[in-house]
């Protein structure tokens, strides 16, 4: 079974994709920038700005889904720059304190949009 998992509380795709996809006991949560929901403009101009709010389209999606951010087991983040991996680092710890799941990180030519940071996950269903 696949279920397309949509919110308000997260951007809006701004492509043909969905904002994540339930199926299996899985939640597939596709690439957030740091756009804030309400304006569709970057949260900020820094690395840590977007990545906070990126992390939070996240939390919404997999909120939206049934799940949360303790049930991520796999994260993927994109980087504009990879100099900038420290700066995303501390913000993204915030957000799995302890037992964060598996990551890879690097960087990309390009992101949409012009962003610094994306970041996609794959979530439990608990």
């Amino acid at each position: 079974m696949r279920e397309v998992i949509a919110t308000e509380n997260a951007p809006a795709a701004v492509g043909a994709y969905s904002q994540g996809i339930k199926a299996n006991g899985f939640v597939f949560v596709s690439g957030q920038l740091g756009l804030v929901p309400e304006t569709k403009q970057f949260a900020g101009g820094t690395v840590a700005a977007q990545t906070e709010q990126a992390l939070k389209n996240m939390a919404a999606i997999l909120r939206e889904a049934g799940t949360d951010m303790a049930h991520v087991v796999k994260v993927t983040v994109l980087l504009a720059d990879i100099g900038s991996f420290a700066e995303m680092n501390t913000v993204y710890a915030t957000f799995f304190p302890s037992e964060p799941p598996a990551r890879a990180a690097f960087a990309v030519k390009d992101l949409p949009l012009g962003g610094l940071v994306e970041i996609e996950a794959i979530a439990v269903v608990p």
